[in-house]
């Protein structure tokens, strides 16, 4: 789809293709923008725009396994690691000099975030992330024992484990329909799947478009999806261990690059048992010693940089202008 002010180019990067929307100057200070499950770049329209608006070159790449960049065939090469491989090399490719990279995240892309500033912090300049917040690695148990020991193997992430299975739900219905759903989840809860029931069946959404979505928005991640299938996206579920045993190293190690977090009071992620606690009571903060901001967002689904986009740009642009040019 076109949009106004973005261009659009392939480059490769860590051994696959990323397709990358770009806008704003080349030669302004570079604000990195990851999305999540099922994203595209193009949930990143909103802050495109007014990123460019600011002098910042905002870089938006489809990541690996979306869009039109590479899908790997092999479940195994998904982890939080060989993306970030892919954004060090992308990053690599921007210009000489390292020009300041700034990053922001949504959902999945937040997750890829952290792990950018964790394993990288020499090449990020301060982070924004939405709805997903650092959880530092447990040296006892894995993510997905984790999950199941809070809300059992009714969890949605524990139904995208098979493969084959989600991508056979996905392929049932409309995408238009699907997307509608997905993108008007509101509840203040985690989604468990109900006893006999589908993940669409156990949405508490009625397929209705919501207000800060467009047909033609839904028609693009339709068209998309239709072409690639979901089996990337759901690829980094399946490899949520993974990411665990590769990460040993670093248990323990803080995030140290400056951030700011924020989340909407209805997104599932904020519902996960003891979330709330632990981004509140002192656990984020001694996890990413430089958070400087929390910020909850009232009456805001799991889609925030979609459904409020001034805000949420707003937020972005005021904390990034303390570190820029520093």
């Amino acid at each position: 789809m076109a949009v106004e002010g973005v261009r659009h180019r392939t480059v490769e990067a860590n051994g696959v293709r990323l397709h990358v929307a770009e806008a704003g100057p080349e030669e302004g200070a570079v604000v990195l923008l990851l999305h999540g499950f099922p994203d595209l770049w193009y949930g990143w329209r909103h802050q495109m725009a007014a990123l460019a608006a600011r002098g910042y070159r905002a870089v938006a790449p489809d990541l690996r396994g979306y869009g039109d960049s590479s899908a790997p065939p092999d479940a195994s090469s998904y982890t939080t690691f060989h993306v970030v491989g892919d954004l060090v090399a992308l990053i690599a490719g921007l210009g000489r000099p390292q020009p300041q990279v700034f990053v922001v995240g949504h959902d999945w892309g937040a997750i890829v975030a952290w792990q950018l500033c964790l394993l990288r912090p020499d090449l990020v300049r301060a982070l924004v992330n939405l709805s997903v917040a650092y959880h530092p690695r447990s040296p006892d148990m894995s993510p997905l024992q984790a999950v199941r020991a809070a809300c059992g193997e009714d969890h949605y992430m524990c139904a995208f484990q098979k493969p084959g299975l989600a991508e056979a739900e996905f392929a049932r219905n409309d995408l238009r329909y699907e997307f509608r759903m997905m993108f008007g989840m509101r509840a203040a809860a985690p989604l468990i799947l109900a006893k006999g029931k589908s993940f669409f069946e156990s949405l508490d959404s009625d397929g209705t478009c919501p207000a800060w979505l467009s047909e033609e928005d839904t028609s693009y991640y339709a068209d998309t999806f239709e072409k690639t299938g979901f089996t990337g996206g759901l690829n980094y579920y399946r490899c949520m261990d993974l990411n665990w045993e590769l990460s040993a190293p670093w248990t323990g190690v803080p995030v140290k690059v400056p951030a700011k977090f924020i989340v909407g009071d209805l997104d599932l992620t904020y519902y996960m048992p003891g979330v709330k606690d632990f981004i509140h009571k002192g656990g984020l903060k001694a996890s990413v010693p430089n958070l400087e901001d929390v910020v909850v967002m009232e009456g805001v689904g799991h889609f925030i940089n979609q459904e409020k986009p001034k805000e949420v740009s707003d937020h972005i642009l005021e904390f990034f202008s303390k570190f820029r040019y520093i």
